[in-house]
């Protein structure tokens, strides 16, 4: 009896932190099982593979392609177009491929002003001439070239047409194998579009905590604000925690380490925006009868884009500020 062929697998990460290439080897003893079914034909954070490898692989010839980082410059770009080329299965993996994560916080700035801050603004940088990175310069020995950093960060599926989702900051590695296991088995994927690793209900639905019948805010705090008592729900506490408008399936990590939900799992999917999802539960909770009182208490909100949007601007209704 002939042996099955193994998978083709490939990961590459475009702008992101590279938690997610770490969840990958967090799968610790179902990676012989990982081993066992796939190859790794292309992951250039770990092993030696160079651009022109995948370039010359026949289209189609990858099975599966863990994509994980938003899209912030041309090199991630080019990598997208061509991975999507080569895969046949392409996953936005984690927060920042799926939702623009973290680095689509940029997107409250412009090139220009982010530029201005990095590189001459900054209170460590001594720039006299007020030098900024180029894509291409002439020197000498020749010309050399550097991915051109575009004004806006963008999720994947804003590139290229994407498969499924697998969130989280990063996705826990259980949820990786679940999906794994079940294309090496070739059980029933989901429709194209969808996804993949999560629960459609929300977290707060798995979270353990204490919760009343009548959730009211009176003030608002930050985590250090408080002693966490450990058990009851942090909005009854008055911290913001976006469990509400955050979809299911980490395991209330996060929480469990008591740390409030930031949203990385993205929003349930009848909810278009987690921002607007997450404004309208709290204001429902906001125990205040006149605008004064509302008022008041919304000045302890710090940074409310960062809060509502910390992991999903790109992918928001509002994809970034308007730069006047």
């Amino acid at each position: 009896m002939e042996n099955k062929p193994k998978l083709k697998l490939a990961v590459y990460w475009g702008a992101a932190c590279g938690g997610c290439c770490v969840s990958v080897l967090d799968v610790h003893e179902a990676l012989f099982d990982v081993i066992a079914a796939a190859d790794l034909v292309f992951w250039p954070i770990a092993l030696d593979f160079k651009y022109k490898d995948v370039e010359a692989m026949p289209d189609k010839h990858i099975d599966i392609t863990l994509f994980n980082g938003a899209v912030r410059n041309s090199e991630n770009e080019n990598m997208a177009r061509l991975l999507r080329q080569k895969s046949n299965i392409l996953i936005a993996y984690g927060s920042c491929a799926h939702m623009g994560g973290i680095p689509g916080l940029a997107n409250m700035y412009d090139k220009a002003s982010l530029f201005r801050r990095v590189y001459i603004e900054s209170e460590s940088t001594v720039n006299e001439n007020g030098t900024l990175p180029q894509p291409r310069y002439e020197v000498p020995e020749g010309v050399l070239t550097i991915p051109e950093f575009y004004n806006d960060v963008r999720t994947l599926d804003q590139v290229v047409p994407v498969d499924y989702y697998l969130p989280g900051c990063p996705p826990q590695t259980e949820r990786l194998v679940e999906v794994f296991m079940a294309v090496v088995k070739g059980e029933a994927l989901p429709p194209p579009g969808s996804v993949v690793g999560a629960r459609e209900k929300t977290l707060c639905e798995e979270c353990d905590r204490k919760k009343s019948d009548n959730k009211v805010i009176k003030k608002i705090y930050r985590p250090w604000e408080i002693y966490d008592d450990g058990e009851t729900c942090f909005l009854e506490q008055g911290v913001i925690c976006l469990g509400p408008a955050t979809r299911g399936g980490c395991g209330a990590r996060c929480i469990k380490g008591n740390s409030p939900c930031r949203g990385c799992y993205g929003p349930p999917s009848e909810s278009i925006d987690p921002g607007a999802k997450m404004m309208s539960a709290l204001a429902t909770m906001i125990d205040a009868k006149e605008p004064e009182e509302v008022e008041k208490i919304l000045e302890d909100l710090a940074d409310p884009s960062g809060t509502f949007y910390r992991c999903s601007i790109p992918a928001s209704l509002l994809r970034r500020k308007m730069i006047t």
